[in-house]
């Protein structure tokens, strides 16, 4: 497969067709259409669908631009720091997609900072706690809490957490066993009893939901209110806790936090993604660690 005649084709279907390829590259129509032409023999498929006014790309086409569009453009971006001398040099835009928790606490601080250490980068940071899909939605980064394992993403643990059982100093403590009235994320299930382990004893309860919010955020304001007990991440509660506006009752077995940087193994790794990474890392040294 010739390199040149696979960028002209991305060319084409980046832009929607010939016509639109030819006057946002400057090059003439009927060299894209004799490239493409020059890939499909070369391959065996036909890639794109011809006829009229009509332009359409054909599965193979679908599947062979799915595949190599993001490797070209990060091949494209490490040719123009080479020539420029600058391979090392992170710039371009990062989109990065962050859980809400994370982005609240922490990430506007630390966008600014990397921008300010690399201000030939622009990262665009999206907040929400959905899977979101790399490839198909295009992020460089994604951060996750307790990723499941993925043989298609890579990258580096870089902070971790305990959750505990906590709740407002009007909240006595229950028997062990017993309900509790507890302030629940809405995708916790309320049927798996909370374990926990204080003063080298262990202990269960039951929570029973009294209140069901989407924002993890929303659960510890609830509890500080008094609504019910919830399970937080440590960093979350330490004032509350050294305030006294909260209890602990004790760290939930089993309640290790990781948040990962992840990225996709597919890509060539740009210099901006392994900055981005990097800097994460530096910025929690005490909790990083390689993959």
């Amino acid at each position: 497969m010739n390199f040149d005649t696979l960028a002209d084709f991305n060319l084409v279907a980046t832009h929607g067709g010939f016509g639109k390829a030819s006057r946002a590259s400057g090059r003439a129509k009927a060299t894209l259409s004799r490239r493409v032409m020059e890939l499909e023999e070369s391959l065996g498929l036909r890639l794109l669908e011809r006829g009229g006014r009509a332009f359409r790309l054909t599965q193979d086409g679908q599947v062979l631009y799915a595949r190599t569009e993001g490797l070209l453009a990060e091949i494209e971006e490490v040719s123009k720091c080479l020539a420029s001398g600058q391979a090392k040099g992170a710039r371009g835009t990062l989109r990065i997609s962050c859980p809400l928790l994370f982005a609240h606490t922490a990430m506007g601080r630390l966008a600014a900072e990397f921008i300010r250490r690399y201000p030939q980068v622009v990262i665009e940071v999206t907040t929400e706690d959905r899977m979101v899909d790399l490839v198909e939605e295009n992020y460089d980064v994604v951060i996750r809490t307790n990723p499941p394992p993925d043989s298609e993403l890579v990258g580096r643990c870089f902070l971790r957490d305990q959750k505990l059982v906590v709740a407002a100093p009007t909240i006595g403590r229950p028997r062990v066993g017993a309900a509790v009235p507890a302030v629940l994320l809405a995708s916790t299930s309320d049927t798996t009893p909370w374990r926990v382990q204080a003063a080298n004893s262990q202990y269960e309860f039951l929570p029973s939901a009294v209140l069901r919010l989407s924002s993890i955020c929303m659960v510890r304001d609830a509890a500080l209110a008094g609504a019910g007990a919830a399970m937080l991440p440590s960093s979350l509660v330490r004032e509350d806790l050294a305030e006294g506006r909260l209890v602990n009752w004790g760290e939930v077995m089993q309640g290790r936090v990781e948040v990962w940087a992840l990225h996709t193994s597919r890509r060539l790794v740009s210099s901006k993604v392994s900055a981005f990474v990097q800097f994460l890392c530096d910025a929690f040294p005490e909790n990083a660690a390689g993959l």
